[in-house]
């Protein structure tokens, strides 16, 4: 079980969160947003300069190729997605690229770093130029402002992913490191990779290669209402999505799901135990951690009469079926 220091530091005060799996894209060009229309399950036309969305890049099939926070600018729009996808995805869209005005770079010079808590605003304002701790907390997630630390840009943008107030820092190496060190000065604790998932799973947050994958269809990892516009125009694998939408009401044959397990004192379960019902299975665990507040937790994929909150299961872990409980995300308070 990972120690609470900084897990504590992130509900009480701030944390820091390294994301040495992220990639960034830039996309230039008159046509880029329009351009990405075509291409995302969410509404990139509707983006205003200094606001942003999630999304997922899909298959004709449905099924995604990756997913992605999208960040807009007056010049340019900033693609935050999973390192492993951001050449294949960089050398799709350069393919399919015609007569539009549109450049697609890697920013492989610039970092990203997480800062997490509920006085994350507060220490931010004090190591950043000309702003506000007020403006930084009036962030809604993928909102972003470009600030600066002794003259050295920084793209500042909200961020829920630990499901408490918190900021994603974009900039070049030598900044984001520059940066580190200012927020370490001010006395906030760098958070491990086994807590900053503890954090994620918490509040219920899938991860691309993961709890998602390339066989994955967005409604089943539940990412309808965060990642799919059901108002915009024609983009990639959309027929399928309307498909289960409307004639399917939203039905997918498992859905990702969160799970609390009653395991003993010491133990946990494990990415990749079976779940079961009367001994039959019923799905597999994705994510799996031990909070201080909620005691074991994970995410998993069942069966679709098996996800109403409140289900009980049975979770076959070290060779022993422990109970559990389909439950709400994010978990409790």
């Amino acid at each position: 079980m990972p120690q609470p220091t900084s897990y504590d530091a992130v509900c009480r005060a701030a944390g820091l969160i390294d994301r040495p799996g992220r990639a960034l894209l830039a996309v230039t060009g008159r046509d880029r947003a329009g351009y990405l229309q075509g291409l995302l399950s969410n509404d990139i036309l509707a983006l205003a300069p200094g606001t942003g969305c999630y999304a997922t890049h899909l298959t004709p099939q449905g099924r995604m190729i990756t997913d992605m926070s999208v960040l807009a600018f007056d010049d340019r729009i900033l693609v935050d997605l999973p390192e492993r996808t951001v050449e294949p995805v960089r050398v799709r869209w350069l393919q399919i690229i015609f007569s539009e005005d549109v450049q697609i770079e890697a920013l492989e010079a610039w970092r990203s770093l997480g800062l997490h808590g509920p006085t994350s605003g507060a220490v931010l304002a004090s190591v950043l130029s000309g702003v506000a701790e007020a403006r930084l907390n009036r962030l809604a997630e993928y909102q972003h402002v470009e600030l600066e630390l002794t003259g050295a840009p920084v793209v500042v943008s909200g961020s829920g992913e630990t499901g408490r107030r918190g900021f994603i820092l974009y900039g070049s190496a030598g900044t984001i490191d520059r940066l580190r060190r200012a927020l370490t000065e001010q006395g906030v604790p760098s958070v491990g990779p086994d807590v900053a998932d503890l954090l994620r799973i918490e509040a219920g947050r899938p991860a691309f290669g993961v709890d998602m994958n390339e066989e994955t269809i967005p409604l089943e990892a539940g990412l309808e209402d965060r990642a799919i516009s059901l108002t915009k125009g024609c983009y990639v694998g959309q027929e399928v999505i309307i498909r289960v939408l409307h004639r399917g009401q939203g039905r997918v044959a498992r859905r990702l799901v969160g799970l609390a397990i009653d395991a003993p004192p010491g133990g946990e379960a494990s990415v990749g135990d079976a779940v079961e019902v009367d001994g039959v299975r019923i799905g597999t665990l994705t994510s799996a951690a031990v909070s201080p507040r909620h005691g074991p937790i994970a995410l998993g994929y069942l069966q679709r009469a098996f996800t109403e909150p409140g289900t009980e299961v049975d979770v076959v872990t070290g060779g022993a079926e422990v109970r559990g409980r389909v439950s709400r995300v994010p978990f409790g308070p």
